[in-house]
């Protein structure tokens, strides 16, 4: 019995304390450290001038870069064969000289791409799985963790937000047994002043009790996957309800904020949804500013926009200047996005974002009829699996078409099924699918879950009451 299991096996007051103690542990991981120093560092170049601001970038770049090829098996050997001096590397636009990365050969490679120059036990070990399904592990640190959470919290403070604020949170986190079928379909953390809310168990007929629990307790800031949130909201909608009051902030990450989706949060909640785009692997950070744009924070990471030939919009690769453990150099995010065409009026630096084209997901529909929005963390800790997709053809049944690693065994389909049915229980039957290649969309971006029925399409504009914004 692993320890999710065990948790899941808990009264729910236990549950509650276990929550608490992770959140505890967390707390110090995130905002301990030089956690407060870079946050004060960090405000404090919002106020430099753009080219202020480019310069520390392309300076940090610079030192980066030097370590990378003296640390780094990897990067020596790269930089050797390919006769490259680390000294030509001073600006973004010199990074072209190098071959982008992409999640397979750091799979591949992860320990050549380990660097020398962090002792083992200073190492933090990360489990990502992005927006194709493969699961990727990798290393950071925790003053790269705590810089990250600082260029976070940067965005948070420019709306007004403070650190201790309680928090409703929608993400993908399993706290309730799925099993569960009366309330309470959420947990707290109170050292992290949280309210873990299950997206496991939101469906028409439990949407009351997470209303009722947010009408009792009032949580100033919600947060969460904006599939989540508009599912709640349109619930609502549905009803001719609103929430019962109006929250401070509403905040989202992890996926594409749709037009349609702001709008039902929005006329639902009483309150605009602001949105934030980042990754695990710390290689592209954007924040929107309180005027309603997306700036790169170009003193976090080199982001790179390169065209793609013969298509619409700039493909995502980014270099993570604050993660010494694993230093990714031109890593293919996997997005795409257009730039806007002029500056904000807001005046703070950073290249500005028209709109981000990735991270778009169907919802999965069970039988009982509850939707399930983001569903990439089941991947997470599979590595044997280069791509996956999730396809929906009708309520309660799924098929997992899988793209194998070599490695790939039986070992690793059983454990998949088994993280499946700790999500879906007996109200979906799972099949897996394995192919040669998952087919892409126009635009070449795989499309990680695709529903064939009308309640579990993200566009279609009858989903819970949602209207196109």
């Amino acid at each position: 019995m692993d320890s999710e299991e065990l948790y899941l096996r808990l009264p729910v007051s236990f549950q509650n304390l276990v929550c608490s103690m992770q959140g505890w542990r967390i707390q110090r991981r995130r905002f301990g450290g030089k956690f407060h120093e870079c946050l004060r560092d960090a405000e404090e170049r919002l106020t430099w001038t753009p080219e202020r601001f480019v310069a520390f970038r392309d300076a940090r770049l610079r030192a980066f870069v030097g370590a990378c090829v003296r640390q780094v098996a990897y990067y020596r050997r790269l930089f050797r064969e390919r006769g490259i001096d680390p000294n030509d590397i001073r600006t973004l636009e010199d990074l072209r000289v190098l071959p982008v990365l992409t999640k397979a050969l750091i799979q591949e490679r992860t320990d050549e791409m380990t660097s020398e120059g962090v002792a083992a036990e200073e190492r933090v070990p990360v489990h990502t799985s992005g927006t194709t399904g493969g699961g990727m592990q990798f290393f950071t640190t925790r003053g790269a963790l705590q810089e990250q959470y600082s260029i976070w919290w940067r965005y948070f403070r420019l709306h007004g937000l403070r650190l201790g604020t309680w928090c409703g949170y929608f993400g993908g986190r399993s706290v309730v047994p799925l099993r569960q079928s009366r309330p309470p379909f959420w947990r707290r953390n109170r050292p992290g002043r949280q309210i873990l809310f299950s997206a496991y168990h939101l469906s028409p007929e439990t949407a009351p009790h997470y209303v009722a629990e947010l009408r009792r307790s009032r949580p100033p800031w919600l947060h969460g996957y904006p599939s989540i949130l508009a599912l709640l909201a349109g619930l609502l909608s549905e009803r001719g309800e609103t929430l019962g009051y109006t929250p401070r902030w509403i905040t989202t990450g992890a996926e594409n904020l749709m037009p349609h989706q702001a709008g039902v949060i929005r006329e639902t909640f009483g309150r605009s949804p602001i949105q934030h785009y980042g990754m695990a692997e710390a290689v592209a950070n954007f924040f929107q500013c309180p005027a309603g744009a997306l700036h790169v924070d170009e003193d976090f990471a080199a982001v790179e926009f390169l065209p793609v030939t013969g298509e619409k919009g700039l493909r995502v690769v980014g270099t993570n200047l604050s993660n010494p453990a694993m230093p990714l150099l031109r890593y293919d995010v996997g997005d795409r996005v257009e730039l806007a065409a002029g500056a904000c009026a807001c005046d703070l630096p950073g290249r500005v974002i028209a709109c981000v084209d990735g991270r778009q997901e169907d919802y999965v529909i069970l039988s009982n009829g509850a939707r399930l929005g983001r569903m990439d963390h089941i991947f997470k800790d599979m590595t044997a699996i280069r791509e996956a997709q999730i396809i929906q053809k009708a309520p309660g049944r799924i098929v997992v078409r899988i793209v194998r690693h070599p490695r790939y065994s039986e070992n690793d389909a059983t454990r998949l099924l088994a993280e499946f049915r700790k999500r879906v229980g007996d109200l979906a039957e799972v099949r897996l699918e394995y192919l040669e290649r998952l087919p892409r969309s126009g635009n070449g971006k795989l499309r990680f879950v695709i529903s064939e029925t009308a309640e579990g399409r993200l566009v279609d504009a009858r989903l819970s009451g949602a209207r196109q914004g």
